[in-house]
């Protein structure tokens, strides 16, 4: 009975299996490596390949110094007011990426809710590397502050007071405790935020634009190169694929190695205190 009833479960399985393998496997099999390589030698695509790895490293920076405070107060408070600040934390996510750049403009834009002030201070943030950053940063920042906040959540309460007890600050507890122990979720968020980032698209053209080395990420550029040269985009695509098929795979075996970098510490701690004695 069990085989049965697992046949018709893989027969139902298989189309949408099928519909997320494939397009994967068809993109592998685009172009020969010689074409690859050609294509990456078009003045289009190394400029993109660096500004989204720049801007990418910098709002990733930025996503964890300024989303961990807040990740720490979401995960331990339970407060309403705690509710209610996650869902408005979460809300670039189920918005349209479109409407998160239009949002940008009405903000830091010329005639947007800061544009005055910014104008009388000689500052210019949309359509510039700027303007990719924040784009970057509001639509990233969800995927490790959600992630954060549950491996802070999991963080056992006593730790915290024994750490208080044996004289830690507050400060002292959250690095020197509920860091480490939360240490694994805050890293796949981050890996989450950054590949969002990498990915973004629409709110970034809205807000940043399409220039050249100033703000033409990969997705851009891919998007520009499928009017002029597919081979091109078709290269931009794979790099984007296999990053995110290496993040995929670090992710996953990320519990494992933390696992045996904790069981490894564990062990020695004996041998070196026996060694010090």
């Amino acid at each position: 009975m069990r085989t049965g009833a697992r046949l018709p479960a893989a027969l139902v399985a298989l189309p949408i299996l099928l519909l997320l393998v494939v397009p994967m496997v068809a993109l592998a099999l685009a172009s020969a490596p010689g074409d690859l390589i050609d294509a990456m030698r078009d003045p289009l695509f190394l400029p993109a390949l660096l500004l989204s790895a720049r801007t990418t490293v910098v709002s990733l920076v930025l996503v964890t110094v300024m989303g961990t405070p807040l990740a720490w107060w979401l995960g331990r408070s339970r407060s309403r007011l705690a509710r209610t600040v996650e869902v408005l934390v979460d809300l670039p996510i189920v918005v349209p990426p479109a409407v998160v750049g239009i949002a940008l403009l009405q903000t830091f834009g010329r005639r947007g809710l800061f544009g005055g002030w910014l104008a009388a201070a000689g500052l210019q943030i949309p359509f510039t590397t700027t303007a990719v950053v924040l784009a970057q940063l509001v639509v990233s920042a969800p995927f490790f502050v959600q992630a954060a906040s549950a491996a802070f959540r999991s963080v056992d309460e006593d730790l915290l007071i024994v750490a208080r007890t044996l004289g830690q600050s507050p400060l002292g507890a959250f690095f020197r405790v509920a860091v480490p122990v939360a240490l694994p979720g805050v890293v796949v968020g981050a890996a989450l935020a950054w590949a969002r980032a990498l990915g973004e698209f629409g709110a970034t053209l809205l807000f940043a634009g399409n220039l050249p080395g100033t703000t033409q990420t990969m997705p851009l550029a891919i998007y520009m190169a499928l009017e002029s040269d597919v081979r091109v985009a078709l290269a931009l695509a794979l790099v984007l694929a296999v990053a995110a098929l290496a993040l995929l795979l670090l992710l996953r075996a990320a519990p494992a190695l933390w696992e045996r970098v904790g069981t490894a510490a564990v062990a020695a701690t004996p041998v070196e205190a026996e060694t010090g004695a």
